[in-house]
């Protein structure tokens, strides 16, 4: 957190022309610590952080950063360090009885608070639908973790507090159903075909793509109407 605030903070003072408090890169270092190992190098966290704050100035629309910041650094760190996602800012490890209503009702919260409710049941529906099918298809001890400690929480905590990102997500609620699912399916691929560790990120970082590429067709629309 201490390492995103102070990179945030001279590129806010530029890009906004005013000083400002960094709450936004807090909030992602606060991410990237709650999905990172608690094992790994104090310099994973701190690089992890940076590379999240600097993506959001790298790659954006007329409106906001295209990725979201935490999940860009998450993946980006995975290769360059080989670090390790635990997502133990999920309590994964306190009993189920007590981390999935703690999860439910902060993550409503926050998700209603946001409007993104839709996204999150798209893409929760999709998910566990792709994983019941394939559980029901083939060999279901192949995908049995997706429904047991510790990724059913780590589900959780990515559709209330990483899916539900303002800037990256969409607005529109039939927006939001498209992207649920599509970051759903592409999280399910992932997971299938190649069984990386950062599998729902990829999921985010597809659907910010998607969201991506609408506001600039929006935006582009909006121009020629003009």
């Amino acid at each position: 957190m201490l390492v995103a605030a102070l990179v945030d903070t001279p590129l806010l003072r530029i890009w906004r022309r005013h000083w400002e408090f960094p709450s936004g890169a807090v909030l992602t270092g606060l991410l990237v610590a709650m999905v990172l190992s608690p094992h790994e190098p104090w310099y994973v966290a701190a690089c992890t952080s940076a590379i999240a704050v600097v993506s959001k100035y790298l790659v954006r629309t007329r409106t906001a950063n295209v990725f979201n910041p935490a999940a860009v650094g998450l993946v980006a760190t995975f290769y360059m360090f080989d670090a390790g996602h635990s997502w133990w800012g999920a309590m994964p490890d306190i009993p189920v009885w007590v981390a999935l209503p703690v999860l439910f009702a902060t993550g409503t919260f926050i998700a209603g608070r946001v409007n993104r409710i839709p996204l999150v049941l798209a893409f929760l529906g999709t998910y566990f639908l792709l994983f019941s099918v394939a559980a029901f298809a083939g060999d279901p001890r192949r995908v049995a973790e997706a429904f047991v400690t510790p990724d059913l929480q780590a589900v959780l905590f990515f559709a209330f507090f990483i899916l539900t990102d303002p800037p990256t997500s969409p607005i529109r609620h039939a927006d939001q159903v498209a992207c649920g699912a599509l970051v759903a399916a592409i999280a399910f691929g992932v997971f299938e075909w190649v069984g990386a560790a950062y599998y729902l990120l990829a999921g985010a970082l597809a659907g910010n793509v998607l969201e991506g590429w609408r506001r600039r067709r929006w935006f582009r629309q909006s121009r020629a109407r003009a």
